[in-house]
C-alpha cells in the first residue's frame, strides 16, 4: 500500500510540475473608452421667445411656460431648461433664485468654478457653473437679456451620481450646454 501512495504521489507531482511550465503573461492596463459622437447642432426655433442651437442626437420636449427637456437617450442625462419673464423688477430675485440652485450642491460638490458669459451683440449675459463632485447635478446656467427674458438650465443624470464614474459625459453634455448659451438669442 505504501508503494502505491508512493508512485501516485510523484505522478501526481509529474503533472503539477508540467501544467506550470507556461509563463506567467501580465495583461496590459486597460482604460475604459467612451466614444461619444461629434456634436453637430442645428438651431431650434420654438414658439417661445427664444431660439438656439442644439446637438442632433438629443431629443426635446417642449414643456409649459416654454420650458424645454433636452434629453440625450445614450447617456442617460437631461438638460432642464426653464424659462421666465423679467418684469415688475424681479431680475434680481431671478438671479438670486438661480445663483441659489446652484449652490444648494456645495454639501456634496468638490468645487463650483463659474464663468460669466456675456455677448452684447446678441444682448445675452448669464453665468455657467461647473459642479465638481457627487452632487446630484453636474452643471448649471442661466443667460438672461436683463429686460424681458431669464432662461436657466439644469444638468441631471438618471443614476446615482459618481462623478468619476460620469465625467467622460459631463465633459460632453457641458460644451453642449455651453453651446447653448453662445447660440441663443432672444425673438
Amino acid at each position: 500500500m505504501k508503494l502505491n501512495n508512493f508512485i501516485f504521489i510523484i505522478i501526481s507531482s509529474f503533472f503539477i510540475f508540467i501544467s506550470c511550465e507556461d509563463d506567467v503573461l501580465v495583461k496590459p492596463s486597460a482604460m475604459l473608452r467612451l466614444d461619444y459622437p461629434k456634436p453637430e447642432y442645428r438651431t431650434i426655433n420654438t414658439n417661445c421667445p427664444y431660439a438656439f442651437s442644439v446637438n442632433e442626437i438629443t431629443t426635446r420636449v417642449q414643456k409649459k411656460n416654454c420650458g424645454i427637456n433636452i434629453t440625450y437617450p445614450k447617456m442617460k442625462a437631461t438638460l432642464y431648461l426653464t424659462y421666465q419673464d423679467v418684469r415688475n423688477n424681479n431680475l434680481d430675485s431671478l438671479l438670486q433664485d438661480a445663483q441659489k440652485l446652484a449652490y444648494d450642491h456645495t454639501i456634496k460638490a468638490n468645487s463650483i468654478p463659474e464663468q460669466p458669459y456675456i455677448n452684447p451683440d446678441k444682448k445675452v449675459y448669464g453665468m455657467f457653473y461647473m459642479i465638481n463632485g457627487n452632487a446630484a447635478t453636474q452643471a448649471e446656467f442661466y443667460v438672461t437679456d436683463s429686460i424681458n427674458h431669464f432662461l436657466n438650465g439644469a444638468l441631471y443624470f438618471d443614476a446615482k451620481p459618481n462623478f468619476d464614474s460620469i465625467y467622460p459625459a459631463v465633459v460632453y453634455l457641458r460644451e453642449d450646454m455651453r453651446k447653448i448659451m453662445e447660440t441663443i438669442t432672444w425673438k
